[in-house]
């Protein structure tokens, strides 16, 4: 019983140590990954599989190059994504045990189906806010509000006045004091009328100060 699982061990190791040896010549396989629409674009990070020892995996770098050590005859798979994967085979008695290529990934465009977005769960909660929305003001509604009279009389109160109004101004003051150049310029200190006025204010004023 003894040698029968002796034997037993033995064929099991052998069967294991004839999958795992693998005795095709190794080479060391070095290349770029680019698109296949314009070569000096290169396509970075791109997973490279093995697919003949246990789908080992390897990555290009940021530059698109790649180097690794493979045997003749593997069977590497080019994926990434937004590409179409390429496959390809180390081919056999490759010189100097050196295979070098540069592989081109096509764009792959995958068209989704189209997905609506509802914002409202249920039709009672779309009548309710379509209900309650404020519609906004049309073009002629716009016009009216602009040309209203409170509006402009808003607007002239904070707006600075413009050159033509200016002008008109300092025109005036300068008509005014071209026609007053020959007379007397009254005093309002030496006015009647006017102290009389002043004496009023302050009358009123102390009377609304008792009052209070």
């Amino acid at each position: 019983m003894k040698y029968l699982i002796a034997i037993f061990f033995l064929f099991a190791a052998v069967g294991v140590f004839a999958q795992t040896h693998d005795d095709r010549p190794i080479v060391q396989f070095t290349g770029v990954t680019h698109n296949a629409d314009s070569l000096s674009v290169v396509v970075p990070y791109v997973t490279i599989t093995n697919t003949s020892t246990n789908n080992s995996v390897s990555v290009s770098n940021y530059k698109g190059y790649f180097s690794f050590v493979a045997h003749e005859r593997d069977t590497l798979r080019f994926t990434c994504v937004g590409y179409g994967a390429v496959t390809i085979t180390i081919p056999a008695k490759v010189h100097n045990n050196s295979y070098t290529l540069e592989v081109s990934l096509k764009s792959q465009i995958i068209n989704l189906p189209t997905f609506h977005v509802f914002p409202w769960a249920t039709t009672d909660e779309f009548r309710k806010d379509f209900l309650a929305i404020k519609l906004a003001d049309d073009d002629l509604e716009i016009a009216r509000k602009n040309i209203n009279r409170t509006s402009l009389t808003a607007l002239s109160n904070i707006l600075p006045r413009d050159a033509q109004e200016i002008q008109s101004a300092n025109a005036q003051a300068m008509h005014t004091s071209i026609l007053n150049s020959h007379s007397l310029t009254p005093n309002p200190l030496l006015n009647p009328l006017a102290w009389g006025s002043l004496i009023k204010q302050i009358t009123d004023s102390d009377n609304k100060s008792s009052n209070n």
